[in-house]
């Protein structure tokens, strides 16, 4: 009894009305989020209808090939759900879109579920209906995360660093002076790892504007100079570190430990649920990073998985 039809431009307005009242949908899923990188990505986005014509759920996603990304350009995708959406909805969704997208000649969906931190409601109806379609996880990153309902237990190396950050006179700032951290950032990952940042300076301005309350950059300066940051991207529930990144200096002085000390406090404040630091793998979950899962477990964080599958049509 339901429908599946591609999103097109003229349904910008009700997809994103379907987003903010979803149980499971963050600002990312919100066309102006999606659409800053549509040069880089073919859509492929539906809509699905019930019997009466309302929207019962979307689908982000884009295509390549033969292959439907749910979605390629976003951290994660997933089935969006209203509050009253039960699993055998659910389960229907499912295959009314392996029915749509394989009629369009696609032969996959690669779908990059919601990690169950961003529900703000129980929202885990997709994951039995890819059992039940026998969907193969085909990776797993793990992130670690802080539960915010209780404060932190930091650990006491994490205590001395930020006490030697305060002692190095570190100061933390929110901050709009995207370009200092931009080079930062870019400096860091092309030392370390060859590479450049998912989102070029003009992206990350562009997308500060459009989200000022969701995207919030700060800064630990060192005699008023920049020296490390982290961008938040901050949802109903969660504030998360899309991006961390320290010069020689910062490192030297423990910078990060009271970044990241300053931001939990605020995260508090502002009744956040989770505090998540992000995924510390490489290699889709293969290879895991223990040095650097450790730092954040310092601040009490435990593991939050970020699952993805294949689900073949």
């Amino acid at each position: 009894m339901l429908t599946v039809a591609p999103y097109t431009p003229d349904k910008a307005r009700l997809w994103d009305d379907f987003v903010k009242q979803s149980r499971n949908a963050t600002f990312l899923h919100l066309r102006d989020y999606m659409e800053y990188h549509n040069d880089r990505f073919t859509d492929a986005s539906v809509i699905i209808y019930d019997e009466k014509g309302k929207i019962t759920a979307l689908l982000p996603a884009n295509i390549s090939g033969d292959t439907v990304f749910s979605h390629g350009g976003l951290t994660y995708g997933g089935v969006l759900t209203a509050s009253g959406t039960d699993v055998m909805t659910v389960c229907e969704i499912f295959t009314a879109i392996r029915r749509f997208y394989s009629a369009k000649g696609a032969k996959e969906l690669i779908y990059k579920a919601i990690p169950t931190i961003y529900e703000k409601a129980p929202a885990q109806e997709d994951r039995y209906a890819l059992f039940l379609n026998k969907a193969e996880v085909i990776a797993t990153n793990i992130s670690s995360a802080i539960c915010l309902t209780d404060t932190p237990a930091y650990n006491e190396n994490t205590r001395r660093n930020i006490r030697k950050a305060v002692k190095e006179g570190i100061s933390v700032v929110e901050s709009d002076d995207y370009e200092i951290f931009h080079g930062i950032l870019s400096c860091l990952l092309e030392s370390r790892y060859g590479a450049t940042p998912v989102h070029t300076l003009r992206e990350m301005r562009h997308l500060a504007r459009l989200f000022p309350g969701n995207i919030r950059l700060f800064s630990a300066l060192k005699d008023g100079e920049a020296v490390a940051g982290t961008l938040l991207y901050v949802t109903d529930t969660v504030a998360h570190t899309q991006y961390i990144a320290a010069n020689d200096t910062g490192k030297r002085c423990n910078a990060l430990s009271l970044v990241f000390d300053t931001v939990i406090k605020i995260a508090m404040a502002d009744r956040k649920r989770y505090f998540d630091f992000g995924t510390c793998n490489e290699d889709g979950g293969l290879y895991l990073n223990t040095g650097l899962i450790r730092q954040k477990n310092g601040f009490g964080g435990r593991g939050i998985i970020y699952p993805t599958y294949r689900l073949l049509f």
